[in-house]
């Protein structure tokens, strides 16, 4: 099958060159329902065949780092592959850390992380401390770069003040747009932004209506946006916005990945996938280069609205 040519774009100042599309791992790995280690071996391949060169996963993200170690000593890519996994859990101590590197090392059959980044701050370790265990390991040759995900500008500072960080990676969508912070500090110093949750769960991915049952092992069960009334009430508003790319000869998903990649500061978008269909339609986005006068469409189509995200645990 042949592919556009995928454009690559450079992890802020000093981080390497990445994919605009990056392959989010957290579905193949059973985070939003079971999926076999078949369909996600081909999910990854087709994204590699695609020209996608960013892969995301993280130790917390169940069988996803085994599912992309197969995958990848399959595929034999490793070399012109961005690697990008997480520091998972509370726990930043420098036994667990060490203990975790090695286990990411070992299920992604690699001898390196290209990106190693912080899952989310821990206020129980102080970042001194953890910065100081992320450049040993550094100092090991075990990782290259250094990322944070789910940071605020004030926490990723002070993970500055410790060493190097070349990228962000917050939680950004169309209909979600609290950490736009987060993105003015990036630019302003550097830093590659890699948005997570960029078809919201599914939200902007066309697929779900209001009524829809997931199973229990899908993370969406816990979901507001997904129950009741306020699932309607989104969706409507969600509708909108897909006639509108519909009229564009595109659909919803390839637009929230469009409508992120014209963002100022943006490097990849992490889009998860399940299966290698899902990934075809994803591709398409990467080249829809939206025009400001589209922007401003979306946004009055949108007349300012976006969702809340509450998860219970």
């Amino acid at each position: 099958m042949d592919f556009p040519d995928m454009e690559n774009r450079r992890l802020g100042d000093e981080g390497p060159f990445v994919s605009v599309l990056g392959f989010g791992a957290w579905p193949i790995g059973g985070g939003l329902g079971t999926v076999s280690e078949e369909q996600g071996i081909r999910a990854v391949h087709t994204a590699i065949d695609a020209g996608i060169t960013l892969i995301d996963t993280a130790e917390g993200y169940l069988s996803s780092e085994s599912v992309l170690g197969k995958s990848l000593s399959l595929k034999g890519s490793r070399d012109k592959l961005v690697i990008a996994t997480k520091l998972s859990g509370e726990d930043h101590s420098w036994a667990h850390m060490s203990e975790a590197i090695d286990n990411s090392l070992r299920k992604l059959r690699t001898d390196y992380i290209d990106i190693y980044q912080i899952h989310s701050p821990q206020p129980r370790w102080p970042i001194e401390e953890t910065m100081e265990g992320m450049l040993r390991l550094q100092e090991q040759g075990k990782i290259r770069y250094v990322g944070v995900s789910n940071f605020s500008p004030k926490e990723t500072a002070e993970a500055m003040e410790y060493g190097q960080i070349v990228s962000a990676q917050p939680r950004y969508n169309m209909v979600w747009r609290e950490t736009q912070d987060v993105l003015d500090f990036c630019l302003e110093h550097g830093l590659g932004v890699l948005p997570h949750s960029v078809l919201s769960k599914g939200i902007l991915g066309g697929k779900y209506r209001p009524g829809h049952f997931f199973e229990n092992d899908d993370e969406r069960t816990r979901f507001n946006f997904f129950k009741g009334d306020y699932f309607r009430e989104v969706h409507q508003a969600v509708t909108k916005l897909d006639d509108w790319a519909k009229d564009h000869g595109r659909d919803i998903a390839q637009l929230a990945i469009a409508w992120i990649l014209a963002q100022p500061g943006i490097t990849s978008a992490l889009v998860g996938a399940k299966s290698d269909q899902q990934v075809l339609q994803n591709v398409k986005a990467a080249s829809w280069k939206l025009t400001e006068e589209e922007l401003e469409e979306i946004e009055m189509i949108q007349d300012g609205f976006r969702i809340t995200w509450i998860k219970a645990d």
